[in-house]
């Protein structure tokens, strides 16, 4: 009998360790470089370049392409394959704020932005090389 619970109390260990390790390897790497064409106005596209670092549940970097500028993002989110993060922008005395949020498949990030001015936006990114 107690060599049938020593067995039953290292497998209660084994697989709580696997189970551990499983959580910690489905949350997603998105640290790097992700680029992507956005739908704009008259069918047109812009170029932009997302740079992301990822430290547990916290996302933080930049947004580049919009007017050619920096932007840094706030309130940065990631669980799973899902993140969430807001960017801001001041030209002209206009504030805009954009709500971003995608679903991680591997390489590729599908992504939404709403906000600001005009329609809400899909599309995706992908890892820089």
């Amino acid at each position: 009998m107690r060599l049938m619970c020593m067995t039953s109390s290292r497998i209660l260990v084994v697989f709580t360790l696997v189970a551990v390790m499983a959580g910690i390897s489905l949350a997603a790497d998105v640290t790097g470089k992700w680029t992507g064409q956005v739908p704009g106005r008259d069918g047109q596209t812009r170029e932009v370049t997302y740079t992301f670092k990822a430290d547990g549940e916290t996302l933080t970097g930049s947004m580049t392409g919009f007017r050619g500028q920096d932007l840094p993002i706030s309130d940065g989110k990631i669980s799973g394959d899902t993140l969430s993060f807001i960017v801001k922008a001041e030209f002209g005395g206009n504030s805009m704020t954009w709500n971003h949020t995608g679903k991680i498949a591997g390489d590729e990030i599908q992504m939404k932005r709403e906000g600001s001015r005009g329609p809400a936006r899909e599309f995706t990114l992908k890892r820089a090389k």
